[in-house]
């Protein structure tokens, strides 16, 4: 928990006891549960909060933005978005149904209201947001694919509308045919943490008409 006061020192009181609070949910779940390996679940502020995080390192979301969470797997980067933008509107999606439960329950726990979880494919979605959200469940280009048709037009925020994308590795190869579309974040320059080395954030402008 500390290492998220470290990082973001200007959380509110409900904030930080949110953040808390999310230690003991997720051990609670995952013994019930398995979403996160039990390596990670030691690690959890840093690998799955923390990292989740990154995003408001490049951008803060204005109250009304919508954001989807494609293959949110236990709700990250979701769940901890939620609680730092909670006048933005979340749906979570993952076509495993035991991983969309615990999604709900620790969200319910927290009495999150812009939190919304559904087992659902993204090709079954149905409205646009103005926001993607993953960490890595694919390939890039393939996800591009995927959720390109669920982005809207109308931007509000200071990035474009798109996709944001937390992956880690050698991807140039996966990026390269988007050219200026393009733009790559280091989160080793947001976080001191190893884990952050090789960590970055894709953002992919998409402009629907």
């Amino acid at each position: 928990m500390d290492i998220i006061r470290k990082y973001f020192p200007d959380l509110t009181g409900q904030q930080l006891s949110d953040f808390a609070r999310l230690g003991s949910l997720y051990e609670e779940w995952n013994s019930k549960i398995n979403v996160i390996s039990r390596k990670d679940i030691e690690q959890l502020y840093e690998r799955h909060i923390l990292h989740s995080l990154a995003i408001a390192k490049i951008i803060q979301f204005k109250p009304g933005t919508t954001v989807l969470d494609v293959g949110t797997g236990g709700g990250f980067p979701g769940i901890p978005l939620a609680i730092l933008f909670p006048e933005v509107s979340f749906l979570l999606i993952d076509s495993i149904a035991k991983k969309i439960k615990v999604v709900t329950e620790v969200s319910a726990a927290l009495n999150l209201p812009n939190v919304k979880a559904e087992h659902q494919r993204v090709e079954e979605v149905k409205q646009k947001f103005d926001f993607v959200v993953s960490r890595a469940v694919t390939a890039f280009p393939r996800f591009v694919e995927m959720v390109r048709t669920k982005v809207s037009s109308q931007s509000k925020n200071t990035l474009p509308n798109g996709i944001l994308y937390l992956k880690g590795g050698d991807f140039e190869d996966e990026i390269s045919p988007f050219g200026k579309q393009v733009k790559v974040y280091d989160l080793q320059n947001y976080f001191q943490e190893e884990f952050f080395e090789t960590k970055r954030l894709i953002h992919l402008t998409l402009k629907n008409k």
